[in-house]
């Protein structure tokens, strides 16, 4: 029997183990930090009484272990019974460590003391006085004393240990026998199963009709009330399920082609809701029940198993049919047909109907008293069953091609499908002949249980990921709905939508994971002590973490930040606002507020998170080191670094100017900043030359900015004119801001040039560069337009006048220079210099 205890999430004292997993599970995320807080918090020194109270406390942990050991033996063949003890055990040993750890500060105190007294004089040296000769007895003795305490608690700690790891052996030793356990399979067994059978039936109708005659006179209003109130609350979360969340579990008949996001959502949301309604159900139902007086000692198990069965195999079928979808082959998940839907829907739903009443008839087995042999037989059937309904699964014909439509004729399953369902259907159908019942009932469990947990998880799995995916929120009906009523953008959108998935990660964990164990042989109290320990002490070497300090550290860092900026807006508003101080005084006054309040809020947090404060003195101890050697400039870049990150002077993307480097910053790190220049060069610029130097930002709050741009015209124009026409040019240009209004200021003129500025602002003053280009081409224009000069005119030609006797004489000498320069040359011979080389 102890195996069927690890084959169905049920016990038998008639609670519904997975809501009491829920339970712990929030109770342990609503514990405090103290544990990690009390890691942190300094010891008292203890005195010789305390002393005394730690030596008996250890000795009442020693017979305390003892007593957990004489259990052990007692109960070795009850599993249940088991787990309680090693989590008594693991609680014992905790116990045990915190009595040793107690007694450290006083013995550092001691060694402390013992160093400043020094050691004892030396033989024929003068002696030490009375005093410091009684102190050193004293310290020794308290030093044996603790040295003794803490060995007995090391000792009593192993064996602890050593008595937990055992109980975990006699688990696992049960787990196997009961799992590979061979039954003969012979006409004796099934002889004597049948007589059993016969007295068991006659034994459940007596107790059932005395039940529902006591029931029908005494309790009949409880039972009605018992039933009405399971129904409300059913209704009532099933309604308020299908309001909040309809677009996600309700299938729209006009969407004749729903979007794959839709399908997974629909699936795994319609399987959730309705399955947590059904088994809220169930769990009410018994809870008032339980708690009227209705149920009987040996009622109260049948009847929670009954619901839990019922919960079950609602959840299987729910699921198969929002995977199969067989009525409806546009919500189907799975490319299947038609006519292989149905059948494999109903295939699934009998295999989770046999599976639930082969556990129930063994609880009735179990709580009648009935002979092992009965249940072992039916066990027997339900495996052979189950083998025979996977061989009938693998000869259907469901699959689809790509393209195809679902009311097509489907195909064979794939070879290695095939080949799987068979050796499983035939395996339970042999291991059963063979006589390995609990296996084959083990297996048969896992196959519809785990399953269908495994295969909800997926689901659950590939919908978070694509509602996380970028732009596919906003496409859901959740997306529409909100985007709708909220004007969201689709940043926004994609934000909610990651929040959304990750959601769903923690649901599948936190729920199905648990569910999954429980399957698998693990006792509710194992999750229990297992999820402890995860939130409040992961140890990683001589180093404990506790998730739930961590939280409640954020928690409290963010609680000290949000304080520390109201109280500067409270201080620079209502206290410096009415001293009329000094703007630059309610700056700093205000920056040092803050800086003190978000380092209070970070110690605060630290120490809440259970992080010793002492283990930054090593932190600060390398720094120094390391400044000691010459490593001034690389700790000031990171200390630059920090504040950079810290008052965000300028963030990824700004214009800055810094000295002769001007761009976009495209990386900031706790050593150097990364500064794109126009030309697409990367300038690695040190932190420390940012921090110390002057940094220009144009777009520091915003893009707003003022462009400036010089224009220069002729000094004969009209400058009032000039002024008018530059005016009217800039009013009329596209990307420029009516308020504040631009300007076009006269600055200043010469013999030769006026010399205009025209002055305007930006929304964005990235786009500079294409508005002046455009404002100088528009400018030009109207110039041209209006006979604005730019540069100065053309000079007149002035004539020249000369004599006639001049003029001939020029004649003259101009015609006998042209004759010369006709003169041919080809007729005179070289001179002997100018001839050639000599061959």
């Amino acid at each position: 029997m102890p195996v069927l205890r690890r084959l169905f999430p049920f016990n038998e004292d008639g609670l519904l183990p997975t809501f009491r997993l829920l339970s712990v599970l929030l109770a342990v995320l609503l514990l405090a930090a103290a544990p990690a807080r009390a890691q942190t918090a300094a010891a008292p020194a203890i005195d010789a009484t305390q002393i005394e109270q730690a030596s008996s406390d250890l000795d009442r942990a020693s017979g305390q272990l003892n007593a957990i050991r004489e259990r052990v033996e007692r109960y070795k063949e009850d599993d249940a019974r088991l787990v309680e003890l090693k989590i008594e055990a693991e609680a014992l040993n905790r116990t045990i460590l915190a009595i040793s750890v107690a007694t450290r500060p006083r013995l550092e105190a001691i060694k402390a003391r013992q160093t400043e007294l020094g050691d004892p004089p030396a033989e024929g040296a003068p002696a030490e006085a009375a005093v410091v000769v009684e102190e050193r007895k004293k310290l020794a003795a308290e030093r044996n004393e603790i040295n003794a305490l803490t060995g007995e608690a090391e000792n009593l700690s192993i064996e602890a240990t050593k008595l937990s790891n055992r109980i975990t052996e006699i688990r696992r030793r049960l787990f196997t026998d009961a799992i590979l356990k061979r039954t003969d399979i012979n006409t004796a067994l099934f002889t004597e199963a049948s007589g059993a059978l016969t007295n068991e039936t006659a034994t459940l109708g007596r107790t059932a009709t005395a039940w529902l005659q006591f029931v029908w006179k005494f309790k009949r209003m409880q039972l009605l009330g018992a039933v009405a109130l399971s129904l409300v609350a059913a209704l009532v979360l099933l309604s308020g399920g299908y309001r909040l969340f309809s677009p996600v579990i309700t299938r729209a008949v006009q969407q004749q082609k729903p979007h794959y996001i839709t399908r997974l959502s629909v699936a795994f949301w319609s399987t959730i809701l309705p399955s947590i309604a059904v088994g809220a159900f169930a769990g009410t139902s018994y809870f008032f029940l339980d708690t009227f007086n209705v149920l009987r000692s040996d009622i109260a198990p049948i009847a929670s198993v009954a619901l839990g069965v019922m919960v079950a195999i609602f959840f299987v079928a729910q699921l198969a049919n929002a995977v199969l979808s067989p009525g409806d082959g546009h919500w189907r998940l799975v490319r299947v047909s038609d006519r292989g839907a149905q059948l494999l829907w109903l295939l699934i739903f009998s295999m989770a109907i046999v599976n639930g009443a082969d556990y129930f008839l063994g609880t009735i087995s179990e709580v009648l008293g009935s002979p092992v042999v009965l249940t072992v037989v039916k066990s027997f059937f339900a495996s052979i069953i189950i083998g025979a309904l996977l061989v009938v699964t693998a000869f259907i014909k469901p699959v689809l091609h790509q393209g195809e439509t679902p009311d097509a004729q489907g195909r064979p399953w794939p070879r290695s499908i095939f080949v799987l369902l068979i050796l499983t259907g035939l395996g339970l159908i042999f291991a059963s002949l063979l006589g390995y019942v609990g296996m084959a009932r083990f297996i048969a469990t896992q196959i519809v249980v785990t399953g269908a947990i495994v295969v909800t998880m997926y689901i659950g799995f590939l919908s978070g990921r694509a509602v996380s995916a970028p732009n596919a929120f906003a496409e859901t009906a959740v997306g529409k709905r909100l985007e709708e009523r909220f004007g969201l953008g689709q940043v926004t959108l994609d934000q909610v939508g990651l929040a959304a998935g990750l959601s769903i990660y923690l649901l599948i964990f936190v729920f199905f994971v648990p569910l999954v164990l429980l399957q698998w042989g693990f006792q509710v109290a194992d999750i229990e002590s297992w999820a402890y320990r995860i939130f409040t002490e992961i140890r990683i070497g001589s180093i404990t973490i506790s998730l739930i300090g961590i939280f409640a550290g954020i928690l409290l860092f963010v609680a000290g930040l949000l304080i520390t900026r109201w109280f500067q807006k409270w201080v620079d508003g209502n206290v410096l606002a009415r001293s009329q101080v000094d703007a630059g005084v309610r700056n700093s006054v205000r920056t040092a507020v803050g800086y003190a309040g978000v380092a209070l809020a970070g110690l605060v947090g630290i120490s809440a998170a259970g992080i010793n404060l002492s283990s930054l003195a090593l932190v600060a101890g390398a720094l120094s080191l390391g400044i000691g050697f010459g490593l001034q400039n690389i700790v000031s870049n990171f200390v630059s670094g920090l504040i950079l990150l810290a008052e965000r002077p300028f963030k990824v993307g700004d214009w800055v100017v810094a000295g002769t480097t001007e761009g976009f910053v495209r990386r900031i790190s706790v050593r150097a900043t990364e500064i794109e220049t126009f030309q697409r060069q990367t300038v690695i610029v040190p932190n420390s030359v940012l921090i110390n130097g002057q940094v220009g930002n144009w777009t520091h709050r915003n893009k707003l900015g003022r462009i400036d741009m010089a224009i220069s015209v002729h000094a004969s124009n009209d400058p009032r004119r000039v002024q008018e026409i530059l005016t009217e040019v800039v009013r009329g240009q596209q990307g420029l801001l009516r308020n504040p209004e631009p300007t076009v200021v006269f600055q200043a003129f010469s013999s030769a040039t006026l010399d205009f500025e025209i002055r305007a602002f930006l929304a964005d003053i990235l786009n500079g560069t294409g508005v002046k280009s455009d404002l100088r081409a528009a400018a030009l224009e109207r110039f041209r337009a209006e006979g604005i000069a730019i540069g100065a005119p053309a000079a007149a030609e002035v004539p020249i006048k000369i004599s006639p006797e001049g003029a001939d004489l020029i004649t003259r000498l101009l015609d006998q220079a042209t004759r010369e320069n006709r003169r041919p040359t080809a007729g005179r011979r070289r001179k002997p210099a100018e001839e050639g080389p000599k061959t």
